[in-house]
Parts: C-alpha cells; structure tokens; sequence
C-alpha cells in the first residue's frame, strides 16, 4: 500500500527524547515486550490478528487486507481513530509503529491522515527495527565503556550509594527486583524483552561515558538475564567493596525488606496489602528452605508468623529485626564470603559510602 506519510528512521533521538510512542500491533504482542514511554493501542485484537494472519498465508496480502478492512469498520473503527487522535492531542510529537513499520501502522497513519489531516510520523522498519537497534548498541556501548562494579555483604546500601552515582547502570532497578530470594518487589518483573530495551536506551543515554558503575550480580536479576555482552565484560571488572557495620545492614535491610515493603504492598492493594506482605516473607523464606535446614527453617517460620501477628496488633515491626539479623549473619554472609574469595583479584578499593565516592571522583567519575 503505498503511503508518502512522514517516517521516523533517528532512533537514537527517539529514545533520548523518551519520545512518547504508541503501539499498533495485538494486545499479545505488547504483553511479550515493548518500549518505555508506550501506550498500546492496537489496530485489531489478538484474534483479528490471528484471523489476517491465517488469511494472509492462504489468500495472500490483498485478501488478507480487505479482510482487516470488514474486520475493523464502522464503531469500531471510528473509536480507535478517536483514541489515536486522543494520545496524539496529548502528544504531538510522539510516534507511532507496528511490529514491521509495514500494513498496520501504514493504515493507522492513513486514517489519522484521513480523520484529522495530522501527518502522525511512523517508526520506520516499526518495532522489529527499533528493537535490533537497541541490541545492537547495548552490544556497541559495553564494547568501549570501563565497567567499576559495587559489590559488599546484604544490606550494606550498594543501591542506595547507587542513587549518589550519575554514571551508573542499576540492573536491579530495570529488572524490577533485589536479585535475592527476597528479592520480589510489590509489583511483577518486566518480560525479558522489555528488560533489554530498558537496558539499551539507559546505556544510550549513558553514551560518552568512559566509566559505568554496575552492583555487582549473578547472571539473572530474579526472572531476567542480563545480557550477555554485559554480564561478560562486568564479570572481569575492577570490584570496589563497600563497607558497613552489622547495625547499619540490619537498618538498610529493615528498611528495604520490611517497612517501605509492607507499605509498597499496602500502595498497591489497600485491602489485601498487608497479606500480600505476608505472603511475601513467608514464600521468600521457603525459597532457601533448603540451604535453611528443615529445623532452621521451622524456626524462622514461626518468628516470621509471630512478628507478622505482632504488627497487626502493636503496628510496630520490632519482631522483625532478630529475624532480619539471624538471615544476614546465619544465611547470606556464609554465601557472600564463599562467593568474594572468588573475586578478591578484582577488588582495587574498600569503604564506606562517603570513601567509595571519593575514590570514583579521583577517577573523574560523577
């Protein structure tokens, strides 16, 4: 179908700009992995989709469109023109794509065109060439960067010295977890996909910098992998250990694990917030039942449903600080010790919050 409309090839502008974008493709399609900055409205549902598709493979292309023509008419047609027109009233210079930049968006554009007489720029090559684009420069940008990994025991704060860095990737953060058994949040990981595209556009943003700070992780964050090129290059990377006190990691770990929490699961379902929480700590802790032991892990057990009914009652979370203490020391401290004889070669400096930040200034990193 031929369509003289604008198309969009500078995707580096694009993600730079966080360019508020809109998605044409099904339903399903978004679900498995978009951009940031991404509203799905789609041209057809899943099963429209499905319909063209099968169409498309036995009919051929003229069918397979005439066919998406009977399919999306009349009502249902006009009030998608009204939501396209509605996000580009709000956005004007935003973008729109389809999976390929071909049928879908062509068509959106033309009945935006049509409606509004609005030239509602398209992704050239759509989601498919976008998507190649931002592996190719996540692969591009780890190849010339200096990775400096922050690594230290449990709850030493390495996310929040993390927040006091500019040049700094935070894999948690883009993965939407702690990278520990506890490491759930009160809201689901992103799919992989949409973990990766994350990824690449920080690291565009990033461009220019000769040094990035990573926290120092396995090779998955809960749910997702990260990738390759840069799990390879920050596993061989200068290690900086940051240094705490035993007190001040049972702080860190009360605050993250326990109190914001609680009241992270409370923001999200008033209601069932509190069960949610509950359900938490006692899933996290069947977790390492295992490296536990069944008789640890009973006890635990029953401290945590213990501090749990406490709080209902006394709305304080005092129970939790034995519990939280017994877990740094008894069960993650063993890990780490085994884990860092494993990297002591790499570590070039060791302290605390302030000193760890001065040192990255010595080496003119922001």
């Amino acid at each position: 179908m031929p369509n003289s409309l604008t198309q969009i090839e500078d995707f580096r502008s694009l993600v730079v700009n966080n360019t508020p974008m809109f998605d044409t493709r099904a339903p399903i399609e978004f679900t498995q992995g978009a951009f940031p900055h991404t509203q799905s409205l789609p041209l057809m549902s899943d099963q429209e989709r499905e319909l063209v598709g099968t169409c498309y493979k036995h009919k051929g292309q003229e069918k397979a469109i005439e066919l998406g023509h009977e399919l999306v008419q009349g009502e249902d047609k006009q009030a998608k023109v009204t939501a396209w027109l509605e996000f580009i009233q709000k956005n004007p210079n935003g973008a729109l794509y389809c999976f390929r930049g071909g049928l879908r968006s062509q068509i959106t554009q033309q009945w935006i065109y049509e409606e509004s007489g609005i030239d509602y720029p398209r992704l050239k090559g759509g989601y498919k060439a976008l998507r190649r684009y931002l592996i190719d420069e996540t692969d591009r940008i780890m190849d010339q960067v200096t990775p400096i990994i922050i690594g230290g025991q449990t709850g030493c704060g390495k996310t929040l010295l993390l927040d006091h860095i500019q040049q700094m990737i935070d894999l948690e953060g883009l993965a939407n977890h702690r990278g520990s058994a506890f490491g759930n949040t009160a809201t689901a990981q992103p799919t992989q996909i949409s973990f990766e595209n994350e990824l690449a556009i920080k690291l565009i943003k990033q461009q220019g910098c000769s040094h990035l700070v990573f926290e120092d992780e396995g090779a998955n964050v809960g749910t997702v992998h990260i990738p390759d090129c840069v799990k390879n290059k920050t596993s061989q990377a200068d290690l900086i250990l940051l240094d705490a006190t035993i007190d001040e990691r049972i702080q860190v770990s009360m605050d993250a694990y326990v109190i914001n929490m609680h009241q992270n699961f409370l923001t999200q379902d008033q209601v069932n917030g509190f069960d949610n929480f509950a359900k938490y700590w006692l899933t996290s802790l069947e977790k390492i039942q295992k490296r536990l032991g069944l008789e640890r892990y009973k006890v635990m057990k029953l401290q945590v449903e213990s501090a749990l009914t406490s709080y209902q009652s006394s709305k304080t979370f005092d129970e939790f600080l034995p519990i939280v203490e017994s877990l740094l020391v008894d069960y993650y401290d063993p890990m780490y010790n085994y884990q860092i004889q494993k990297k002591l070669d790499r570590v070039v400096f060791k302290g605390s919050s302030t000193e760890i930040l001065d040192y990255l200034r010595g080496l003119s990193i922001s």
